[in-house]
């Protein structure tokens, strides 16, 4: 299994005004939709552990407290075709049941179909993490995925 997993898999967005995010295990990523033309300098972005501001052309296009931890080092943000800002956070809990239900504490929630197809897939991730000779990328689950399906490290091998 050369690809990722998101790639084999596909990405769950959360549709908003300036873009969408979405997450895997590890990161939440965002893509802000920029005017064609933009350069890095007209680009504003603070990325702290618990907190997010991003301005374009002296714009604020994003700001607010994020839902969880990030590790602050290791937040990065690109400018891609001059239309396209990506930015990467590393979460701090890369654990399946930390599932971000917003970007923000009080803003960009994921409507509840987005949320349970965001759990699924940190779930399946989970599962393919676990199993590294198994292909999940395809998988449907159903039961009880929530907080990262059920734990079977117990069990023997």
């Amino acid at each position: 299994m050369s690809a990722p997993f998101e790639e084999r898999s596909g990405v769950v967005p959360c549709g908003t005004p300036w873009g969408r995010w979405y997450q895997t295990l590890e990161e939440v990523f965002i893509e802000v939709q920029v005017p064609p033309g933009t350069r890095a300098k007209d680009v504003r972005c603070s990325l702290q552990s618990r907190h997010i501001a991003l301005s374009v052309r002296d714009r604020e296009v994003l700001q607010g407290k994020l839902f969880d931890s990030t590790i602050t080092d290791e937040g990065t943000w690109t400018l891609e075709d001059r239309k396209l800002i990506r930015i990467v956070l590393m979460k701090t809990n890369r654990d399946a049941g930390n599932c971000w239900t917003s970007l923000l504490e009080d803003e960009y929630a994921a409507d509840p179909w987005v949320q349970d197809q965001m759990q699924r897939k940190l779930t399946l991730e989970r599962f393919q993490r676990e199993n590294p000779g198994f292909d999940f990328s395809g998988a449907e689950i159903s039961g009880n995925y929530s907080k990262g399906g059920p734990d079977f490290s117990s069990l023997e091998k």
